[in-house]
C-alpha cells in the first residue's frame, strides 16, 4: 500500500526563527506551540510530509519547504506532557514568496485553513492548494 503524503503549513515570526535559521541548523525541532487543534496536526504529521515555512507578522508569506524528518514528540519546553513537538529540515526557499495578500486574493485558495482557521501557527494544506501555492511561487 503506498502511504498518502500530506501537507502542512507551519508559521513562525522571522525575528524568532525564521527560514534562514532552519537552513542554518540543518534540521530544527518545531515546539512551544500550545493550542491544541495545531498540537492535533503536529500529531498527525507523518516523516517526508511537506511543510510550507511562513514568516508570520513579519513579512507575512510563505518562503520555502520543509519536511517533517521526525515524528512527534514530547515537547522538551513543556512539563506537563500535553503539548508534542516535531522535526523539520529545509527541502528548499520558494523562488518567490507567496504572500498572505496574494492567498486572500485568490479564489481557489479561498476555503485554505490559513485564511478560514487564521489562528492556528500549524495547519493542514490540502494537496490542490499545495500545487497552487507552488505555482504562484513559480515552482
Amino acid at each position: 500500500m503506498t502511504k498518502i503524503k500530506s501537507f502542512w503549513l507551519m508559521k513562525s515570526e522571522p525575528d524568532v526563527y525564521s527560514w534562514d535559521d532552519l537552513v542554518s541548523e540543518g534540521e530544527g525541532t518545531w515546539d512551544g506551540v500550545r493550542n491544541y487543534t495545531a498540537r492535533n496536526n503536529m500529531r498527525a504529521m507523518r516523516t517526508g510530509d511537506g511543510v510550507f515555512f511562513y514568516h508570520s507578522n513579519i513579512g507575512v508569506e510563505i518562503v520555502g519547504i520543509a519536511e517533517v524528518s521526525e515524528e512527534a514528540f514530547q515537547d522538551p519546553s513543556d512539563e506537563t506532557g500535553r503539548w508534542s513537538a516535531v522535526r523539520v529540515k529545509p527541502v528548499r526557499k520558494l523562488p518567490r514568496p507567496v504572500t498572505l495578500k496574494q492567498i486572500k486574493a485568490d479564489p481557489a485558495l479561498a476555503d485554505m485553513d490559513l485564511i478560514t482557521k487564521f489562528r492556528l501557527s500549524v495547519s493542514a494544506v490540502k494537496p490542490a492548494e499545495w500545487d497552487h501555492i507552488l505555482k504562484l511561487a513559480g515552482s
